[in-house]
Protein backbone atom coordinates (compact mmCIF):
# COMPACT_ATOMS: atom_id res chain seq x y z
CA UNK A 1 0.00 0.00 0.00
CA UNK A 2 0.95 3.51 -0.88
CA UNK A 3 -0.05 7.02 0.87
CA UNK A 4 -2.10 7.82 -2.28
CA UNK A 5 -4.28 4.51 -1.83
CA UNK A 6 -5.52 6.51 1.53
CA UNK A 7 -7.69 8.83 -0.21
CA UNK A 8 -5.27 12.14 1.12
CA UNK A 9 -5.17 15.16 0.35
CA UNK A 10 -2.11 16.46 -2.65
CA UNK A 11 -1.12 18.88 -0.26
CA UNK A 12 -0.69 16.28 2.49
CA UNK A 13 1.08 13.76 -0.14
CA UNK A 14 3.10 16.44 -1.57
CA UNK A 15 4.41 17.39 1.96
CA UNK A 16 4.66 13.10 3.29
CA UNK A 17 6.36 12.66 0.08
CA UNK A 18 9.21 15.68 0.72
CA UNK A 19 9.25 13.86 4.41
CA UNK A 20 10.64 10.80 2.61
CA UNK A 21 7.65 8.67 3.77
CA UNK A 22 6.94 5.72 0.70
CA UNK A 23 4.82 3.23 2.26
CA UNK A 24 2.29 3.71 5.31
CA UNK A 25 3.54 1.90 8.73
CA UNK A 26 1.05 -0.25 9.74
CA UNK A 27 -0.73 1.61 12.14
CA UNK A 28 -1.20 4.53 9.70
CA UNK A 29 -2.39 2.14 6.96
CA UNK A 30 -5.27 0.71 9.15
CA UNK A 31 -5.58 3.89 11.44
CA UNK A 32 -5.86 6.59 9.02
CA UNK A 33 -9.11 5.19 7.10
CA UNK A 34 -11.13 4.70 9.87
CA UNK A 35 -10.24 8.05 11.01
CA UNK A 36 -11.40 9.73 7.72
CA UNK A 37 -14.43 8.21 8.44
CA UNK A 38 -15.08 9.59 11.93
CA UNK A 39 -14.69 6.81 13.97
CA UNK A 40 -13.64 6.59 17.30
CA UNK A 41 -10.12 4.71 17.54
CA UNK A 42 -7.92 2.81 20.12
CA UNK A 43 -4.38 2.30 18.86
CA UNK A 44 -2.17 0.05 20.61
CA UNK A 45 1.57 0.28 19.12
CA UNK A 46 4.96 0.41 20.31
CA UNK A 47 6.70 4.02 20.35
CA UNK A 48 8.67 3.95 17.15
CA UNK A 49 5.64 2.72 14.65
CA UNK A 50 4.60 6.08 13.28
CA UNK A 51 1.74 7.04 15.57
CA UNK A 52 1.95 10.75 15.55
CA UNK A 53 1.28 10.64 11.36
CA UNK A 54 -1.41 8.23 11.92
CA UNK A 55 -3.58 10.82 13.66
CA UNK A 56 -1.98 14.08 12.43
CA UNK A 57 -2.56 13.14 8.62
CA UNK A 58 -5.99 12.81 8.85
CA UNK A 59 -6.78 15.29 11.41
CA UNK A 60 -5.33 17.65 9.13
CA UNK A 61 -7.24 16.88 6.09
CA UNK A 62 -10.68 16.60 8.27
CA UNK A 63 -9.73 20.22 9.48
CA UNK A 64 -8.81 21.70 5.58
CA UNK A 65 -10.68 24.44 5.12
CA UNK A 66 -13.28 24.33 8.08
CA UNK A 67 -10.91 27.64 9.62
CA UNK A 68 -12.29 31.00 9.83
CA UNK A 69 -10.49 33.94 8.67
CA UNK A 70 -11.23 35.92 12.09
CA UNK A 71 -11.45 33.94 15.23
CA UNK A 72 -10.47 30.41 14.83
CA UNK A 73 -11.72 28.10 17.31
CA UNK A 74 -9.70 25.04 18.62
CA UNK A 75 -11.35 22.20 16.95
CA UNK A 76 -8.49 19.43 17.71
CA UNK A 77 -6.50 18.70 20.82
CA UNK A 78 -3.70 16.84 21.42
CA UNK A 79 -2.86 15.97 25.14
CA UNK A 80 0.39 14.39 25.99
CA UNK A 81 2.33 13.77 28.98
CA UNK A 82 5.83 15.44 28.58
CA UNK A 83 7.03 18.82 27.21
CA UNK A 84 9.16 17.38 24.27
CA UNK A 85 6.79 15.21 23.03
CA UNK A 86 4.21 18.08 22.98
CA UNK A 87 7.16 19.80 20.75
CA UNK A 88 7.79 16.79 18.62
CA UNK A 89 3.91 16.41 17.97
CA UNK A 90 3.43 20.08 17.01
CA UNK A 91 6.37 19.93 14.66
CA UNK A 92 4.75 17.61 12.68
CA UNK A 93 1.71 19.11 12.29
CA UNK A 94 3.73 22.01 11.27
CA UNK A 95 5.44 19.36 8.62
CA UNK A 96 2.37 17.57 7.66
CA UNK A 97 0.46 20.39 7.03
CA UNK A 98 2.74 22.66 5.72
CA UNK A 99 1.09 23.33 2.36
CA UNK A 100 -3.09 23.70 4.26
CA UNK A 101 -3.93 26.42 6.05
CA UNK A 102 -4.27 24.72 9.31
CA UNK A 103 -2.95 26.50 12.49
CA UNK A 104 -1.24 24.57 15.33
CA UNK A 105 0.41 25.93 18.74
CA UNK A 106 1.74 24.08 21.91
CA UNK A 107 1.44 25.02 24.95
CA UNK A 108 3.16 23.50 28.07
CA UNK A 109 3.87 24.23 31.53
CA UNK A 110 7.93 24.85 32.83
CA UNK A 111 7.78 28.04 31.01
CA UNK A 112 5.80 31.75 30.87
CA UNK A 113 2.39 31.37 29.80
CA UNK A 114 2.52 34.39 27.90
CA UNK A 115 3.69 33.98 24.05
CA UNK A 116 1.50 30.76 24.77
CA UNK A 117 -1.36 32.94 25.46
CA UNK A 118 -1.02 35.49 22.80
CA UNK A 119 -0.85 32.39 20.47
CA UNK A 120 -4.39 31.10 21.57
CA UNK A 121 -5.36 34.62 21.53
CA UNK A 122 -4.47 34.59 17.35
CA UNK A 123 -6.47 31.70 16.80
CA UNK A 124 -5.67 28.07 16.56
CA UNK A 125 -7.18 25.12 14.71
CA UNK A 126 -5.37 22.19 16.19
CA UNK A 127 -3.93 22.58 19.87
CA UNK A 128 -1.34 20.36 21.17
CA UNK A 129 -0.72 20.19 24.69
CA UNK A 130 0.23 19.27 28.44
CA UNK A 131 -2.23 18.26 31.15
CA UNK A 132 -1.22 20.91 33.99
CA UNK A 133 -0.90 23.87 31.78
CA UNK A 134 -4.16 23.28 29.84
CA UNK A 135 -5.91 23.13 33.01
CA UNK A 136 -4.39 26.43 34.37
CA UNK A 137 -5.43 28.20 31.00
CA UNK A 138 -8.79 26.83 31.07
CA UNK A 139 -9.20 28.42 34.57
CA UNK A 140 -7.99 31.25 33.61
CA UNK A 141 -9.87 31.62 30.71
CA UNK A 142 -7.76 31.59 27.97
CA UNK A 143 -8.54 27.86 26.63
CA UNK A 144 -12.30 27.56 25.19
CA UNK A 145 -13.10 24.07 24.19
CA UNK A 146 -16.86 24.24 23.37
CA UNK A 147 -16.34 24.14 19.60
CA UNK A 148 -14.12 21.07 20.05
CA UNK A 149 -14.36 18.75 17.16
CA UNK A 150 -11.94 15.67 17.75
CA UNK A 151 -9.65 15.25 21.16
CA UNK A 152 -6.53 12.70 21.05
CA UNK A 153 -4.76 11.26 23.75
CA UNK A 154 -1.87 10.30 23.68
CA UNK A 155 0.30 8.05 25.81
CA UNK A 156 -2.26 7.16 27.24
CA UNK A 157 -0.32 4.60 29.89
CA UNK A 158 2.47 7.21 30.28
CA UNK A 159 -0.06 9.52 31.54
CA UNK A 160 -1.24 6.73 34.30
CA UNK A 161 2.57 6.07 34.97
CA UNK A 162 3.06 9.75 35.78
CA UNK A 163 0.00 10.38 37.63
CA UNK A 164 -1.50 12.67 35.29
CA UNK A 165 -4.64 10.50 35.47
CA UNK A 166 -6.39 13.04 37.64
CA UNK A 167 -5.49 16.01 35.43
CA UNK A 168 -6.29 14.11 32.38
CA UNK A 169 -10.14 13.20 33.79
CA UNK A 170 -10.37 16.79 34.28
CA UNK A 171 -9.83 18.21 31.05
CA UNK A 172 -12.25 15.28 29.29
CA UNK A 173 -15.03 17.14 31.98
CA UNK A 174 -14.46 20.32 30.04
CA UNK A 175 -14.66 18.88 26.85
CA UNK A 176 -18.17 18.60 24.65
CA UNK A 177 -20.17 15.17 24.70
CA UNK A 178 -20.53 15.20 21.06
CA UNK A 179 -16.59 14.98 19.31
CA UNK A 180 -14.51 12.32 17.76
CA UNK A 181 -11.94 10.42 20.35
CA UNK A 182 -8.96 8.90 19.63
CA UNK A 183 -6.71 7.14 22.20
CA UNK A 184 -3.19 6.13 21.34
CA UNK A 185 -0.80 3.81 23.75
CA UNK A 186 1.82 1.05 23.65
CA UNK A 187 0.22 -0.76 26.53
CA UNK A 188 -3.16 -1.17 27.94
CA UNK A 189 -3.01 -1.68 31.66
CA UNK A 190 -6.58 -1.98 33.25
CA UNK A 191 -7.09 1.67 34.29
CA UNK A 192 -6.23 2.69 30.49
CA UNK A 193 -8.78 0.07 29.19
CA UNK A 194 -11.20 1.19 31.73
CA UNK A 195 -10.94 4.56 30.70
CA UNK A 196 -11.04 4.09 27.59
CA UNK A 197 -14.48 2.26 27.72
CA UNK A 198 -15.78 5.99 29.19
CA UNK A 199 -14.83 7.98 27.24
CA UNK A 200 -15.01 6.43 23.32
CA UNK A 201 -18.18 5.45 21.94
CA UNK A 202 -17.94 1.69 19.62
CA UNK A 203 -14.93 2.23 19.06
CA UNK A 204 -11.96 0.93 16.09
CA UNK A 205 -9.25 -1.31 17.75
CA UNK A 206 -6.10 -1.46 16.01
CA UNK A 207 -3.19 -3.12 17.45
CA UNK A 208 -0.38 -3.58 15.05
CA UNK A 209 1.96 -5.60 17.04
CA UNK A 210 1.31 -7.75 20.27
CA UNK A 211 1.21 -5.40 23.27
CA UNK A 212 4.32 -4.91 25.04
CA UNK A 213 6.36 -6.18 22.92
CA UNK A 214 9.79 -4.98 22.20
CA UNK A 215 10.46 -4.13 18.24
CA UNK A 216 12.40 -7.26 16.14
CA UNK A 217 15.06 -4.93 14.69
CA UNK A 218 16.62 -3.98 17.90
CA UNK A 219 19.26 -6.09 19.53
CA UNK A 220 19.44 -6.40 22.87
CA UNK A 221 22.21 -6.92 26.14
CA UNK A 222 22.68 -7.27 29.09
CA UNK A 223 25.78 -7.19 31.51
CA UNK A 224 25.61 -7.78 34.69
CA UNK A 225 27.65 -5.47 37.01
CA UNK A 226 27.91 -3.65 40.49
CA UNK A 227 26.89 -0.80 41.12
CA UNK A 228 29.75 1.14 41.78
CA UNK A 229 31.36 -0.03 38.73
CA UNK A 230 28.18 1.21 36.28
CA UNK A 231 29.90 4.39 35.44
CA UNK A 232 33.33 3.15 34.97
CA UNK A 233 31.67 0.11 32.02
CA UNK A 234 29.80 3.19 30.75
CA UNK A 235 32.88 4.93 29.89
CA UNK A 236 34.52 1.47 28.42
CA UNK A 237 31.69 0.84 26.29
CA UNK A 238 31.49 4.11 24.94
CA UNK A 239 35.12 4.32 24.37
CA UNK A 240 35.47 0.85 22.41
CA UNK A 241 32.13 1.65 20.40
CA UNK A 242 32.22 4.66 17.56
CA UNK A 243 28.84 5.38 17.46
CA UNK A 244 27.46 8.80 16.55
CA UNK A 245 25.15 9.43 19.01
CA UNK A 246 24.05 7.04 22.35
CA UNK A 247 20.91 8.06 24.51
CA UNK A 248 21.93 6.72 28.19
CA UNK A 249 18.42 6.09 30.85
CA UNK A 250 19.36 6.73 34.24
CA UNK A 251 16.88 6.29 37.24
CA UNK A 252 16.79 10.30 38.82
CA UNK A 253 17.43 13.03 37.90
CA UNK A 254 20.79 13.49 40.48
CA UNK A 255 22.00 10.24 38.93
CA UNK A 256 21.89 11.57 35.31
CA UNK A 257 24.08 14.91 36.22
CA UNK A 258 26.61 12.42 38.30
CA UNK A 259 26.56 10.25 35.08
CA UNK A 260 27.83 13.18 32.89
CA UNK A 261 30.25 14.48 35.19
CA UNK A 262 32.04 11.10 34.83
CA UNK A 263 31.66 10.99 30.84
CA UNK A 264 33.33 14.92 30.72
CA UNK A 265 35.84 13.56 32.92
CA UNK A 266 36.93 11.10 30.50
CA UNK A 267 36.52 13.74 27.54
CA UNK A 268 32.97 12.71 26.10
CA UNK A 269 30.70 15.11 25.61
CA UNK A 270 27.93 14.82 27.31
CA UNK A 271 24.12 16.79 28.43
CA UNK A 272 21.79 16.04 30.87
CA UNK A 273 18.07 16.03 30.23
CA UNK A 274 15.62 15.97 33.19
CA UNK A 275 12.19 17.73 35.11
CA UNK A 276 14.63 20.00 37.45
CA UNK A 277 15.96 21.31 34.03
CA UNK A 278 14.62 24.76 32.11
CA UNK A 279 12.92 24.45 29.41
CA UNK A 280 15.67 26.42 27.92
CA UNK A 281 17.98 23.82 28.62
CA UNK A 282 16.18 20.99 27.84
CA UNK A 283 15.66 22.58 23.99
CA UNK A 284 19.68 23.45 23.68
CA UNK A 285 20.58 19.78 25.25
CA UNK A 286 17.74 17.81 22.43
CA UNK A 287 19.16 20.46 19.65
CA UNK A 288 23.07 19.76 20.17
CA UNK A 289 22.18 16.25 20.59
CA UNK A 290 20.50 16.19 17.36
CA UNK A 291 22.86 18.06 15.64
CA UNK A 292 25.48 15.72 16.93
CA UNK A 293 27.30 18.48 18.73
CA UNK A 294 27.74 15.92 22.02
CA UNK A 295 27.66 12.30 21.32
CA UNK A 296 26.24 11.27 24.98
CA UNK A 297 22.20 12.40 26.07
CA UNK A 298 21.48 11.33 29.97
CA UNK A 299 17.84 11.65 30.37
CA UNK A 300 15.24 10.13 32.74
CA UNK A 301 12.33 8.86 31.60
CA UNK A 302 9.61 11.20 32.10
CA UNK A 303 11.85 13.61 29.61
CA UNK A 304 12.87 11.03 27.06
CA UNK A 305 9.33 10.49 25.87
CA UNK A 306 9.65 13.12 23.39
CA UNK A 307 13.06 12.50 21.49
CA UNK A 308 12.26 10.75 17.97
CA UNK A 309 16.05 10.78 16.03
CA UNK A 310 15.28 8.16 13.12
CA UNK A 311 18.88 6.92 13.26
CA UNK A 312 19.43 6.57 16.75
CA UNK A 313 22.11 3.52 17.02
CA UNK A 314 21.98 2.77 20.71
CA UNK A 315 20.34 3.08 23.95
CA UNK A 316 21.66 2.27 27.82
CA UNK A 317 19.92 1.39 30.66
CA UNK A 318 22.55 2.48 32.86
CA UNK A 319 19.67 1.60 35.37
CA UNK A 320 16.94 -0.40 35.07
CA UNK A 321 13.12 0.71 35.17
CA UNK A 322 10.62 -0.14 38.11
CA UNK A 323 7.79 -0.29 35.71
CA UNK A 324 8.81 -3.33 33.12
CA UNK A 325 6.36 -1.31 30.61
CA UNK A 326 8.89 1.57 30.70
CA UNK A 327 11.68 -0.97 29.20
CA UNK A 328 10.03 -0.91 25.58
CA UNK A 329 9.07 2.54 25.36
CA UNK A 330 13.08 3.25 26.29
CA UNK A 331 14.38 0.93 24.38
CA UNK A 332 11.76 2.27 21.77
CA UNK A 333 13.78 5.16 21.21
CA UNK A 334 16.55 3.11 18.93
CA UNK A 335 15.05 1.02 15.73
CA UNK A 336 12.34 3.32 14.82
CA UNK A 337 10.80 3.11 11.19
CA UNK A 338 12.13 -0.46 11.04
CA UNK A 339 15.71 0.28 11.42
CA UNK A 340 18.43 -1.63 13.31
CA UNK A 341 19.09 -0.93 16.84
CA UNK A 342 21.31 -1.77 20.08
CA UNK A 343 19.95 -1.99 23.42
CA UNK A 344 22.02 -2.32 26.26
CA UNK A 345 21.32 -3.02 30.40
CA UNK A 346 23.17 -2.59 33.13
CA UNK A 347 21.78 -5.08 36.24
CA UNK A 348 23.16 -5.21 39.33
CA UNK A 349 22.18 -7.59 41.93
CA UNK A 350 19.19 -5.36 43.64
CA UNK A 351 17.87 -5.08 40.15
CA UNK A 352 17.90 -9.03 39.45
CA UNK A 353 14.15 -8.62 40.91
CA UNK A 354 13.50 -5.77 38.07
CA UNK A 355 15.24 -7.58 35.66
CA UNK A 356 12.92 -10.76 36.28
CA UNK A 357 10.02 -8.87 35.70
CA UNK A 358 10.76 -7.25 32.43
CA UNK A 359 11.60 -10.52 30.70
CA UNK A 360 8.23 -11.84 32.04
CA UNK A 361 6.96 -8.85 29.97
CA UNK A 362 8.54 -9.21 26.98
CA UNK A 363 8.14 -12.77 27.01
CA UNK A 364 12.09 -13.84 26.27
CA UNK A 365 15.84 -13.82 27.86
CA UNK A 366 18.04 -11.12 27.47
CA UNK A 367 21.41 -12.00 26.39
CA UNK A 368 23.64 -12.00 28.46
CA UNK A 369 27.32 -10.46 27.93
CA UNK A 370 30.21 -11.74 30.43
CA UNK A 371 33.11 -10.44 29.00
CA UNK A 372 33.70 -7.56 30.57
CA UNK A 373 36.08 -5.38 32.59
CA UNK A 374 33.78 -5.26 35.63
CA UNK A 375 31.63 -8.55 36.17
CA UNK A 376 29.59 -8.81 38.94
CA UNK A 377 31.07 -9.80 42.09
CA UNK A 378 28.59 -8.89 45.09
CA UNK A 379 25.98 -11.27 45.25
CA UNK A 380 24.10 -9.90 47.98
CA UNK A 381 21.69 -7.36 48.61
CA UNK A 382 23.30 -3.63 49.39
CA UNK A 383 22.90 -2.80 52.94
CA UNK A 384 21.51 0.57 54.06
CA UNK A 385 23.28 2.85 56.33
CA UNK A 386 21.96 2.70 60.32
CA UNK A 387 20.27 5.55 61.03
CA UNK A 388 22.04 8.09 63.53
CA UNK A 389 20.87 7.61 67.01
CA UNK A 390 18.47 10.88 67.62
CA UNK A 391 19.71 11.57 71.18
CA UNK A 392 23.68 12.72 72.02
CA UNK A 393 24.03 9.92 75.02
CA UNK A 394 22.97 7.23 72.90
CA UNK A 395 25.23 8.45 69.85
CA UNK A 396 28.11 8.99 72.90
CA UNK A 397 27.68 5.89 74.55
CA UNK A 398 27.41 3.96 71.14
CA UNK A 399 31.06 5.95 70.47
CA UNK A 400 32.28 4.53 73.85
CA UNK A 401 31.22 0.72 73.32
CA UNK A 402 33.09 0.69 69.83
CA UNK A 403 36.86 2.81 71.07
CA UNK A 404 36.14 2.19 74.62
CA UNK A 405 39.81 2.84 75.23
CA UNK A 406 40.37 6.03 72.64
CA UNK A 407 37.08 7.47 73.56
CA UNK A 408 37.57 10.75 75.18
CA UNK A 409 35.73 11.84 77.99
CA UNK A 410 32.89 14.22 76.81
CA UNK A 411 30.93 16.97 78.89
CA UNK A 412 28.10 17.64 76.87
CA UNK A 413 24.72 18.91 77.84
CA UNK A 414 23.40 21.51 80.25
CA UNK A 415 21.77 18.55 81.93
CA UNK A 416 25.48 16.36 82.11
CA UNK A 417 27.08 19.66 83.54
CA UNK A 418 25.07 20.10 86.09
CA UNK A 419 24.58 16.68 87.40
CA UNK A 420 28.79 16.76 87.39
CA UNK A 421 27.96 19.99 89.97
CA UNK A 422 26.04 18.22 91.95
CA UNK A 423 28.31 15.55 92.09
CA UNK A 424 31.23 17.74 93.19
CA UNK A 425 28.98 19.59 95.68
CA UNK A 426 28.27 16.48 97.33
CA UNK A 427 31.59 14.69 97.79
CA UNK A 428 33.32 15.52 100.69
CA UNK A 429 36.16 13.88 99.72
CA UNK A 430 37.09 15.71 96.37
CA UNK A 431 39.59 18.38 95.86
CA UNK A 432 38.42 21.11 93.88
CA UNK A 433 41.27 22.73 91.10
CA UNK A 434 43.88 24.85 91.78
CA UNK A 435 43.21 28.44 90.87
CA UNK A 436 45.64 30.12 88.95
CA UNK A 437 44.27 33.77 89.54
CA UNK A 438 42.31 35.69 91.59
CA UNK A 439 42.79 35.77 95.16
CA UNK A 440 43.77 32.55 96.72
CA UNK A 441 40.71 30.15 97.11
CA UNK A 442 40.08 28.24 100.84
CA UNK A 443 38.39 25.06 101.17
CA UNK A 444 37.12 23.76 104.00
CA UNK A 445 35.89 19.80 104.54
CA UNK A 446 32.45 18.99 105.58
CA UNK A 447 32.28 17.71 109.04
CA UNK A 448 31.14 13.84 109.04
CA UNK A 449 29.37 12.33 111.69
CA UNK A 450 31.24 12.05 114.95
CA UNK A 451 32.41 8.56 115.55
CA UNK A 452 32.53 6.57 119.00
CA UNK A 453 36.35 6.17 120.57
CA UNK A 454 37.17 4.09 123.48
CA UNK A 455 37.78 5.89 126.81
CA UNK A 456 41.39 7.06 127.48
CA UNK A 457 42.07 7.64 123.93
CA UNK A 458 41.61 11.00 121.71
CA UNK A 459 40.31 11.02 118.79
CA UNK A 460 40.72 13.11 115.68
CA UNK A 461 42.03 16.82 115.87
CA UNK A 462 39.43 19.03 114.60
CA UNK A 463 39.38 19.95 110.87
CA UNK A 464 41.11 23.24 109.73
CA UNK A 465 41.05 25.66 107.03
CA UNK A 466 43.99 24.78 104.54
CA UNK A 467 45.42 27.67 102.62
CA UNK A 468 45.93 26.56 99.26
CA UNK A 469 49.24 28.13 97.77
CA UNK A 470 48.54 30.48 94.77
CA UNK A 471 51.97 29.69 91.99
CA UNK A 472 53.69 33.14 91.42
CA UNK A 473 53.86 33.93 88.09
CA UNK A 474 57.85 34.13 86.17
CA UNK A 475 58.93 35.37 82.83
CA UNK A 476 59.97 32.57 80.34
CA UNK A 477 63.55 31.43 81.06
CA UNK A 478 66.35 32.25 78.75
CA UNK A 479 68.29 30.16 76.32
CA UNK A 480 70.62 28.24 78.74
CA UNK A 481 69.51 28.63 81.89
CA UNK A 482 67.60 26.12 83.92
CA UNK A 483 64.59 27.09 86.17
CA UNK A 484 64.01 24.52 89.39
CA UNK A 485 60.93 25.13 91.36
CA UNK A 486 60.85 25.02 95.45
CA UNK A 487 58.69 25.76 98.03
CA UNK A 488 55.99 26.41 95.35
CA UNK A 489 58.02 29.62 94.00
CA UNK A 490 60.57 30.05 90.90
CA UNK A 491 63.79 30.41 91.21
CA UNK A 492 66.51 30.96 88.27
CA UNK A 493 70.43 29.07 88.29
Amino acid sequence: MRFQDLKLLPALLRAVNELGYREPTPIQAQAIPPVLAGRDLIGCAQTGTGKTAAFAVPILQMLQGKGERGHRPIRALILTPTRELALQIQECFQQYGKYLPVRSAVIFGGVGQGPQVEALERGVDVLVATPGRLNDLCAQGHVDLGSLEIFVLDEADRMLDMGFIHDVRKVIARLPKKRQTLLFSATMPQEIAELAGTILHDPVRVEVTPQSSTVDAIEQRLYRVDKVNKRRLLVWLLQQRQEQTVLVFTATKHGADRVVKELGRADIAAMAIHGNKSQSSRVRALESFKSGEIRVLVATDIAARGIDISQLPLVINFDLPNVPETYVHRIGRTGRAGRSGLAISFCNFDELGLLKDIEKLIGKKIPEVGDHPWPMEVFAPALKAERPPRRREERSARESDAQPEQAPERSGGRRRRRGAQEKRDGAGDRKSPVQLSGAAPTKTRRPGPPKETPAGEKGPAPQQKVPVRKLASTPPPLPGHVVAVADGRFRRK
